[in-house]
């Protein structure tokens, strides 16, 4: 509980009487490695902040290839968000790759912080806003870079990703062969 407080307290202030009523909202789930929260084809019943572990949202295209999204570690917000916010069955997969703890909140709740909570409206919108603007460099980063300078810009905005993701994944992300990831890896030690 201290974490999601302090989670959102990062953006807005809270009254303990506001925690209380918004921790109502929340529900904790321990995750195992290789443990699925979200499975192609299941219903997306929840948004998940992520509380310890690491996280990887994928999908996988009609050719059977895997496509990174986004990782997810410490207080990164994650879900299939089209099948949450249009309310559809999942096109994607959110799998656990270190054990670990997130918190769960539904649409419904989200939206009924929200209307009730105007600290929680601006705090939902200041996420929301940060997650697009992260979508859209990773975007133009992918379109107009070459491996060597997605690899460094991965090294230097997530550093200690690195090391605890296997290389495959992080080769998937990139957009690149496991051996050029292995090139890009020995020519920046």
């Amino acid at each position: 509980m201290n974490r999601l407080r302090k989670h959102i307290e990062e953006i807005i202030s809270l009254t303990d009487e506001e925690f209380d009523y918004i921790k109502t909202f929340f529900t904790f789930k321990n995750v195992r490695k290789n443990q699925f929260l979200v499975h192609e084809g299941d219903e997306v019943n929840f948004e998940f902040l992520t509380l310890d572990g690491i996280y990887k949202v994928f999908y996988i295209d009609g050719n059977g290839k895997e496509h990174i999204l986004q990782f997810a570690k410490k207080d990164w917000w994650m879900t299939d968000y089209i099948g949450f916010f249009k309310e559809k069955n999942a096109t994607m997969f959110v799998e656990c790759l270190q054990d670990g703890a997130v918190a769960c909140l539904t649409l419904e709740g989200r939206e009924k912080l929200a209307s009730e909570f105007h600290k929680m409206e601006y705090f939902f919108r200041a996420k929301l806003t940060n997650g697009y603007i992260a979508l859209q460099q990773r975007i133009i980063l992918l379109l107009s870079s070459t491996p060597q300078q997605r690899y460094e810009e991965f090294s230097k905005l997530y550093p200690d990703l690195i090391s605890q993701i296997p290389k495959k994944y992080v080769a998937e992300y990139l957009g690149v062969s496991r051996e050029t990831l292995s090139r890009l890896y020995s020519n920046n030690k």
